[in-house]
């Protein structure tokens, strides 16, 4: 059984988790909180390698023979504006990839998933007598874009660095603190997000006779979309088809030439994931047809993320391991979810099973709610306390789990 972070890694660690949480970066620029990680790992014992993927830091710590534990943190932050209140909320502002300046907070929880992995790594570098092989930390850039894991893969993760023999993650969310949920299989969704260009012939608000409105195309569309997932996909699949963004004109009385929309899709299977991709591109083409549209439209398909699996036999073997550590009562075995995660593709690239969970970041002892705030929320935040001492007690835990060659299948 692994023993409890102290306090005094506890409480410095809460006010790395601060600093992060006041400091947030979007995805693809995470250098500050990049370099804070890799300063931290240094003196622990760590090899580092930085600007793995862009952004991604790599720490490799070698501790005699046995297998290859690779523990997995995300570190970027979302354009939202803070609504918790909080002393250290973020007032950051950045300027995005389309060239918009947005405002940037850690809505998501990636701040804490850095601080918990940063504790399990002092813990276990402190704690080498008591276990043997190679502990793998790797620190994801842009996973809110699905890009980051793809990248650092495509950057030789695998090649450059030990290759795991299991892959480890977690992440933070409304559940009381303290307490973990766990899957097995499939456990979040693949997500795709396309962006639209429907072309129109723009004109006089006064004459919409002479122009081709590319705004009715949209509102069209938009409606059209939600009869996917009614009628195009079995009622025992699962499927999410959600129109997050549409964009067009500069003035009330001004028909513009375009509109654009920001597509998202999610799903669990390919057979789906395939018909509706592909019911997608069929009713936009069909509406901007019917519209009269001047030119075809537009897709720019972005990285998505596949499902992520939790291997039944690994996943098995790591909540008896979590049973046995915080007790059967503070475990919940959990349905897959819509959200999504691009960590399975570690997995799938270096042939390894994941193990993956959620821990509770909401102390409701504390805290009281009109509305529960969830993940991407402005207002969502974690407690600090015992949020990240659950968390780092976790990765340490499901890592010795795997060291330990009495109870590694």
């Amino acid at each position: 059984m692994a023993q409890q972070p102290h306090a005094e890694l506890a409480d410095r660690l809460g006010e790395v988790y601060r600093d992060l949480h006041e400091h947030p970066e979007l995805s693809l620029r995470e250098f500050r909180t990049a370099d804070i990680v890799a300063n931290a790992l240094r003196p622990l014992g760590f090899d580092v390698t930085t600007e793995v993927g862009g952004t991604g830091v790599v720490g490799v710590l070698r501790n005699g023979p046995g297998p290859v534990v690779m523990v997995r943190a995300d570190m970027d932050a979302l354009p939202v504006t803070e609504a918790t209140g909080l002393p250290y909320a973020s007032t950051a502002r950045a300027v995005d990839s389309g060239g918009a300046e947005v405002p940037v907070a850690h809505a998501c929880g990636h701040d804490m998933h850095v601080t918990c992995l940063l504790g399990a790594a002092t813990w276990l570098s402190g704690t080498r007598a008591d276990w043997s092989g190679t502990l793998l930390t790797v620190f994801q850039p842009a996973e809110e874009l699905a890009l980051g894991a793809r990248a650092m893969v495509d950057d030789g993760l695998f090649e450059r660095f030990p290759k795991p023999d299991i892959v480890l993650g977690q992440h933070v969310g409304p559940l009381p603190a303290g307490m973990i949920g766990h899957g097995s299989g499939p456990l979040m969704a693949a997500t795709d997000s396309v962006s639209v260009t429907l072309h129109g012939r723009g004109g006089h608000g006064s004459t919409p006779e002479g122009t081709v409105d590319p705004v009715v195309m949209a509102a069209h569309v938009v409606v059209r979309l939600q009869g996917i997932v009614a009628r195009e996909v079995a009622s025992s699949e699962r499927a999410v088809v959600t129109v997050g963004r549409l964009r067009a004109g500069t003035k009330e009385n001004v028909i513009p030439d375009t509109a654009e929309l920001g597509i998202n899709i999610r799903t669990f299977d390919d057979h789906t994931r395939n018909t509706v991709r592909a019911a997608v591109e069929r009713i936009v083409r069909a509406e901007a047809a019917a519209s009269g549209a001047p030119s075809e439209p537009e897709f720019e398909w972005a990285a998505g993320a596949p499902v992520l699996v939790c291997d039944p036999e690994a996943t098995e073997t790591i909540v008896a391991a979590f049973t046995r550590q915080f007790g059967a009562q503070r475990l919940v075995a959990m349905p897959p979810i819509n959200p999504s995660e691009d960590m399975g593709v570690f997995g799938t690239a270096a042939g390894a099973p994941t193990v993956y969970w959620f821990f509770g970041g909401i102390d409701f002892t504390r805290r009281q709610f009109d509305h529960l705030p969830m993940n991407h929320s402005p207002e969502f935040a974690p407690d600090i306390e015992p949020t990240l001492s659950t968390g780092i007690e976790a990765l340490v835990t499901a890592a010795r789990t795997w060291f330990d060659k009495e109870r590694r299948p």
